[in-house]
């Protein structure tokens, strides 16, 4: 641990995590732009797009729990340097691809390699800063993954017609593999943390934290709260935006970035007033439960087309930045030393909401449509159904919880 933080702290540890969560938030989203392409070069329907886009969220929540055992025992060097390897075979196999199954493949592989971008910084930043840095560089390393989301709006747009799709994804292979050698080469060595626990043992402690209340309390939100978010964030925000509102690509590029600065500019708010807050007794917990109540009334807003619309978007993006909250909430209602594997198990409860909201509203608009229902009226329908299982979800929150967990 860095009790003095190093002049070269910044650069040698907080910096290979960064640009990790960056490219992870990038290709996490960058679909979003690049689906009027994909689906007029590969004649997809929604449902395929759909399904093609969560093939990264499906990956991505279904090595967590693995991944949380792996961080504990090998630590976040290792596992995160290797996996981004693979990243960028992952996005070379993209930029390659001709099918919707070769692309869900390589789009698969995409997600396993960024998997620990973010579990593996906030492993590193407990095993390397004091205690009292713990949420600030949270909400710093939170900062660099909206500004990936900033890249892959409308700077990507901009790119499109100079290197095309697959020249988009050639760059982010040798990135992803140059951010992993920056990895191997800048952190310092970790060794394992594991102690006499068996890997059998570690899979069962996680089967109780799936059981307990107090991470079901959490889950629901997990899943339609930041889940639904990355699905609108990652893709269907531009059909939308050109759909209901009648935006041009262009235009609609523009307003996922609007979106984008508000995530960066809540997540730099929480990263520099986090701790004030917390001495002042606003818990994350509370974070949570405002931030989700007006998540929900300004997407009210976006569906009713109350208020402007890029206001409604900059706000919706703030707002999101409470999502990262939900870790460290509910790891508060277990013991410290399950923190890793609460969280993980927080991330899989999102991405399996991010895959299912995205694959979801993909299915739902096909039917819809071959109801002869319009694009516009299919949207607005699906969209109803996910604010229903929000406000569902955000009942549970606002519940006085139970006792921690033992």
């Amino acid at each position: 641990m860095l009790h003095g933080e190093r002049p070269n702290a910044w650069v040698s540890i907080f910096l290979p995590f960064a640009l990790g969560y960056y490219l992870s938030y990038l290709l996490r989203t960058v679909n979003a732009v690049i689906s009027p392409d994909l689906t007029s070069d590969l004649g997809l329907s929604a449902a395929d797009l759909g399904l093609l886009t969560s093939a990264y969220f499906l990956t991505f929540g279904a090595v967590q729990i693995p991944l949380g055992i792996a961080l504990d025992r090998y630590g976040p060097k290792r596992v995160e340097g290797a996996l981004l390897l693979l990243a960028a075979i992952g996005a070379a196999a993209f930029a390659m691809g001709d099918s919707l199954g070769q692309l869900g493949l390589a789009r698969g592989l995409i997600g396993l390699g960024v998997s620990a971008c973010l579990m593996a910084g906030l492993k590193g930043f407990a095993m390397w800063y004091p205690p009292e840095r713990q949420s600030s560089m949270t909400g710093y390393i939170m900062a660099a993954g909206a500004m990936g989301a900033l890249t892959a709006s409308a700077p990507v747009e901009a790119l499109l017609p100079i290197l095309g799709w697959r020249g988009i994804f050639w760059v982010i292979a040798v990135v992803a593999a140059a951010i992993s050698l920056f990895i191997f080469v800048s952190l310092p060595n970790d060794s394992r943390h594991d102690g006499k626990e068996t890997i059998a043992q570690a899979f069962r402690s996680v089967g109780h934290i799936f059981a307990a209340p107090a991470f079901l309390r959490f889950a629901g939100s997990a899943m339609f709260f930041t889940g639904g978010f990355m699905a609108l964030q990652s893709l269907w925000a531009i059909p939308w935006l050109m759909n209901v509102n009648g935006m041009s690509l262009t235009r609609a590029a523009s307003y996922l970035m609007v979106l984008n600065i508000g995530m960066l500019a809540g997540q730099l708010s929480i990263g520099m007033l986090g701790t004030r807050l917390n001495r002042r007794g606003v818990t994350p917990l509370n974070l949570i439960q405002v931030g989700f109540s007006m998540m929900l009334a300004v997407q009210i807003c976006i569906l009713m087309q109350w208020g402007p619309v890029m206001v409604m978007w900059f706000l919706l993006g703030v707002l999101s930045s409470v999502n990262a909250q939900a870790y460290i909430a509910c790891a508060s209602s277990f013991q410290k030393e399950a923190f890793g594997r609460v969280s993980t198990a927080i991330n899989l409860m999102a991405f399996l909401g991010a895959f299912v909201v995205q694959w979801g509203l993909g299915l739902i608009l096909d039917l819809l449509q071959g109801w002869d229902w319009t694009m516009v009226g299919s949207l607005k329908a699906a969209f109803v159904m996910l604010l229903g299982l929000q406000a569902v979800t955000l009942v549970p929150l606002l519940v006085k919880a139970r006792r921690r967990v033992s």
